[in-house]
């Protein structure tokens, strides 16, 4: 049977390091994960390619919200792919709509050329455009060679359907990579959508070794915990990468 490739959105060099252990074989490297993810900075990638040996594709996302950019935003994304090559990466996470919500294939294509020879993967941004058929077909003639989906839904795994349907249309142009809420229990059903390529993030919540923790004073307005870092989990992982292995 065919092999099968985990890859782990890792938040941190130490996320990259727990997926690496548990048996990843790819890496989407990002900061900020809480809030959807945005672009790692050059110590994040640069100190994750010298301690992990797996693949590693960097998300570039200069912001949080939706994927319509500006031509400023434009041009550090695309600064920003040529600082990820210089660090010895493998691939590139990026998506860009325009304001109807349809696949910018012209800014995309142009991305997708710039990241050469590396793998170009059109991320999420694929779940909210108003025609999953055509955005696959307008991400194909783009050169792209993966797309990151849940199927249209919060959860991959309520999706299956439409990720069953998007793998046969797809027919080998792209790889569709099903993700969103993977785990131990849900790839159960995920696996059975035909595709061979996975994504999760498998953290969990690690409590601040601080001691001191000042008073009535909050960084983030009390809308996300200043004492708490989500870290991938290595015992999250591994429980996937041995479902996997007994599958394919």
């Amino acid at each position: 049977m065919k092999g099968f490739t985990l890859e782990v959105c890792a938040n941190s060099v130490q996320s990259a390091i727990n997926a690496q252990i548990a048996g990843a074989k790819r890496i989407e490297l990002c900061e900020n994960l809480f809030i959807g993810g945005t672009t790692p900075s050059y110590g994040c990638i640069k100190t994750t390619r010298e301690r992990v040996d797996i693949a590693i594709n960097i998300l570039i996302r200069p912001r949080i919200g939706d994927f319509l950019y500006s031509d400023i935003e434009f041009e550090q994304i695309k600064n920003d792919i040529l600082v990820a090559k210089q660090l010895g990466v493998n691939g590139i996470v990026c998506g860009i709509l325009l304001p109807n919500g349809e696949v910018d294939t012209e800014r995309t294509a142009e991305l997708v050329e710039l990241s050469k020879p590396l793998t170009f993967t059109f991320h999420r941004a694929f779940d909210f455009t108003p025609d999953p058929y055509k955005a696959l077909e307008d991400i194909i003639k783009t050169g792209a060679t993966h797309i990151l989906t849940s199927g249209q839904k919060n959860k991959a795994a309520d999706s299956v359907d439409l990720l069953c349907e998007l793998v046969k249309k797809a027919a080998n142009r792209v790889a569709i990579m099903p993700g969103s809420g993977i785990n131990a229990d849900t790839i159960k059903r995920i696996v059975n959508t035909g595709a061979n390529e996975f994504h999760m993030s498998g953290v969990k919540d690690v409590e601040s070794k601080m001691i001191y923790r000042k008073e009535n004073l909050t960084l983030n307005g009390n809308s996300l915990p200043d004492y708490v870092n989500q870290i991938s989990d290595v015992e999250s992982i591994k429980m996937v990468v041995e479902y996997l292995n007994l599958h394919f």
